[in-house]
């Protein structure tokens, strides 16, 4: 597993006054990934790190990065009536990264990270060419009523989604639902007993993403048996 100190360690980069970090791979970049946590983290989780090592290791520049509402306040989650300055804060990350490298660009997100970047792709269908959504919260625990999935007909952006067959926020049968709803190729990698945070050394989350995306978007993967293809692009 990469590590993140040697000729992959990232660099502090000042991006809107928050935390962010540029990881810049040894071989020539094949595109990038902006990177985001979710409610009650930051860029410094281990799953992102983690995500940030593979991805950079297998050649992408990758920019992890603190949204806007943890920029104002070290910790709490973010209040509903600023999420538009959280999804500001990720197209303004976007534009960062495409400014450091170009070909293949996609945002990857946890939970309410990942929420609110699908919700600006949806309102921007040229901002990324991917998405990767780890655990999207379909609904609140215990409240599949309250689903949080109106925004994704208007989704043209390819999905990949990484849910734990164990997490509160949402089924199996509801994220096949859920990206049922997308005009666009999706894709599932379900990871047997992962739970919201996907425990990122227990199940290797960070390795199957990439092996999701590299199936999806493109790309040589080594792991096909974990994903469930969920669009026919013949159809």
């Amino acid at each position: 597993m990469p590590e993140l100190d040697g000729p992959d360690a990232p660099a502090d980069i000042d991006l809107g006054g928050g935390v962010a970090f540029l990881h810049t791979p040894s071989m020539p970049s094949r595109g990038g990934l902006a990177l985001t946590h979710g409610a009650g983290g930051n860029c410094e989780s281990l799953l992102l790190q983690r995500m940030a090592s593979v991805w950079t290791a297998a050649g992408f520049t990758v920019l992890r990065f603190d949204l806007p509402f943890r920029v104002r306040k070290p910790k709490g989650p973010p209040h509903p009536s600023r999420s538009a300055e959280d999804r500001l804060g990720i197209a303004a990350a976007v534009d960062r990264l495409r400014a450091e490298t170009g070909g293949f660009i996609a945002f990857g997100g946890h939970s309410y990270g990942g929420r609110q970047g699908s919700m600006i792709a949806a309102e921007q269908p040229g901002l990324v060419d991917g998405l990767v959504l780890t655990s999207y919260p379909l609904h609140p625990p215990g409240k599949p009523e309250k689903a949080r999935t109106q925004h994704l007909p208007e989704l043209r952006t390819p999905t990949v989604m990484v849910h734990g067959t164990k997490d509160p926020f949402g089924t199996t049968a509801e994220s096949i639902a859920a990206l049922a709803l997308v005009p666009a190729p999706t894709l599932l990698v379900d990871i047997e007993g992962a739970g919201h945070d996907l425990a990122p050394i227990k199940y290797d989350a960070a390795t199957k993403t990439l092996a999701g995306a590299s199936s999806l978007f493109g790309g040589p993967t080594s792991d096909s048996s974990v994903v469930v293809p969920l669009f026919d692009p013949s159809r």
